[in-house]
């Protein structure tokens, strides 16, 4: 249960931000510009720092006081139709310990602890007669569906969220329809038109789609020849039945900065047939216009005359920079008409050969919602690493982007900075809007900046409505800890030498907010969401330690 402390509350309200006067008290600082209404109000108070990182002294995560979390599934939790290769939720069957036994060394050949198969992005759906292991149960009609981004092999998961222990979770898939292994897995949603979950490999050349069917025993097909290759994370529907994706692939570090040069893609999908993406249609990449030479900001390499490439140039950072407005435009880099071998191509050269604009490192996106699909936000996680030299004004820290277009389909629009990160405030990774005016980015900043900073992952609301120049800060709903088993593995990674295989810190994926609908309407960024009411869920996963996949909830008497 999360730890709660007594603080002056912050009222997020119709409209932003309510006022010091209304509160007895501002945590974030000043009163954010009113908007359009929104729902009947979030009433959250802001945590006041993150959990600090220490050896070997677990942390208890800590919400909002108005918060509670339950949890939906854990690493432990036995499938109910185990495997030998998968037996467990979270673990891998390569051990047969899930803790490291007394005096038990880590070796080539032996692993001390099962290997940690990190469920990440969360997809929840309502839906009718699926079915499980047990032909004579009834799953209920509530489930939330995952990718593994560390498992061997690949595997797909569903929580039965209304079933016993016995049957609460189900593995749907390790292979696809050809009988390939299925690849670690990172980003999924639901497509309305297709009839399909989709999700994402965040694994460069290697990467890309894979579409799937929801019940046991699922279909998954690649669909790398319609999408390409590439380091895919997140992934969204428009209304108009269009994909789009964003690219997480590390540049190059420049030596002697630890700054990395930006080489990451943000993406849009028009298939010939939204019912039907293996039929194939026209893969665009964003391209952003600069603001000093009018020319498109393309990916530089390192070379002679660019020995930094252009991870320190002028308009890497412009696109850093509070109040600087950018146009943009689409550009056609692959097409199923033209190309048609039905093979797989790399994403990422074709849109570094079409002159499209490298980011760095985006992770995941969403539709404002209510706004028509003409507003999405998107994250860079940026460098992590407290010693980078592009932190200050270059894109180190990360940031929140903000790109504007007449309608989802338009050919042009603008981007702008909604957020820039700093120390305190890095690493977002994925995104989920609690209501109309108010997102949630989370962080995965990584073992190395949490020991810089002496700080674990966060999770902050941003409003949609305030200008962040100000340097007012985000509210702080979620200080996320470190559980028993992430510190035990925390100090074993540590170990110079030890060849031990997971990671040790927790740390925050999966943020999602749905009510759950199959249908076009149930599109992330349709409606207007209600976080924690009527219908409206939220869930998250701590990566690593114990892998627990979290139901944030606000209890009757919270509210």
């Amino acid at each position: 249960m999360p730890v709660r402390t007594k603080r002056s509350r912050v009222a997020i309200v119709a409209g932003g931000v309510a006022s010091a006067a209304v509160l007895g008290g501002l945590v974030l600082g000043t009163t954010a510009q009113a908007g359009p209404a929104t729902t009947a109000g979030l009433r959250l108070t802001s945590l006041p720092s993150a959990n600090t990182k220490a050896p070997n002294v677990p942390v208890p995560s800590a919400l909002s006081v108005e918060l509670s979390q339950i949890i939906a599934a854990q690493g432990s939790n036995r499938l109910e139709n185990a495997i030998p290769s998968v037996p467990y939720y979270g673990y891998d069957g390569d051990s047969a310990n899930l803790l490291p036994a007394p005096g038990d060394v880590q070796s080539t050949t032996h692993n001390v602890e099962a290997t940690k198969t990190e469920p990440d992005k969360n997809t929840y759906l309502r839906l009718t007669g699926q079915h499980g292991a047990d032909p004579s149960y009834d799953y209920g009609t509530h489930f939330l569906f995952q990718g593994h981004e560390n498992s061997k092999p690949g595997y797909i998961t569903r929580i039965n969220l209304d079933a016993d222990a016995a049957h609460r979770v189900t593995l749907l898939a390790t292979t696809d329809v050809a009988g390939n292994a299925l690849p670690n897995i990172d980003g999924s949603t639901w497509d309305p038109w297709a009839k399909r979950l989709l999700f994402t490999a965040e694994l460069g050349a290697n990467g890309g789609v894979w579409q799937a069917t929801p019940d046991i025993g699922s279909q998954v097909e690649d669909i790398s020849a319609s999408l390409g290759r590439g380091g895919y994370e997140g992934i969204q529907n428009d209304s108009a039945g269009n994909l789009w994706v964003i690219e997480d692939v590390g540049g190059t570090t420049i030596a002697g900065t630890f700054a990395k040069l930006p080489n990451s893609f943000v993406y849009r999908f028009v298939p010939v047939d939204k019912s039907d993406l293996t039929k194939g249609g026209k893969l665009q990449a964003l391209q952003v216009i600069s603001a000093g030479t009018g020319q498109p900001i393309t990916f530089q390499p390192i070379d002679a005359t660019h020995p930094d490439g252009n991870a320190f140039s002028q308009d890497t950072k412009d696109l850093h920079t509070y109040g600087k407005t950018f146009n943009t435009h689409w550009v056609t880099i692959h097409d199923t008409a033209t190309d048609t071998s039905g093979l797989a191509f790399s994403a990422n050269a074709a849109a570094k050969q079409a002159g499209a604009t490298p980011f760095k490192r985006p992770e995941n996106g969403q539709f404002r919602p209510g706004a028509d699909f003409r507003e999405f936000y998107f994250d860079e996680t940026g460098d992590t690493n407290a010693n980078s030299t592009a932190n200050a004004e270059y894109g180190g820290w990360g940031s929140v982007m903000k790109l504007t277009q007449t309608s989802p389909t338009a050919d042009n629009g603008t981007l702008s900075l909604f957020y820039k990160g700093d120390q305190a405030h890095s690493g977002f990774d994925n995104v989920a809007f609690f209501d109309r005016n108010h997102v949630a980015f989370v962080e995965d900043a990584g073992d190395t900046l949490h020991t810089q900073r002496n700080a674990l992952d966060s999770g902050y609301l941003l409003d949609v409505w305030h200008n962040y120049a100000d340097g007012v800060q985000p509210l702080r709903f979620l200080a996320e800890g470190r559980d028993p088993s992430a510190t035990l593995d925390s100090g074993l990674g540590s170990v110079s030498g030890s060849g031990f295989q997971n990671e040790g810190d927790n740390e925050i994926t999966g943020i999602h907010v749905s009510d759950g609908d199959p249908g076009k309407h149930g599109i992330l960024g349709d409606r207007v969401p209600d976080a924690f009411t009527n219908g409206w869920r939220v869930f998250y996963t701590a990566q690593h330690g114990d892998n627990v996949t979290w139901e944030i909830v606000r209890p009757e008497s919270k509210r």
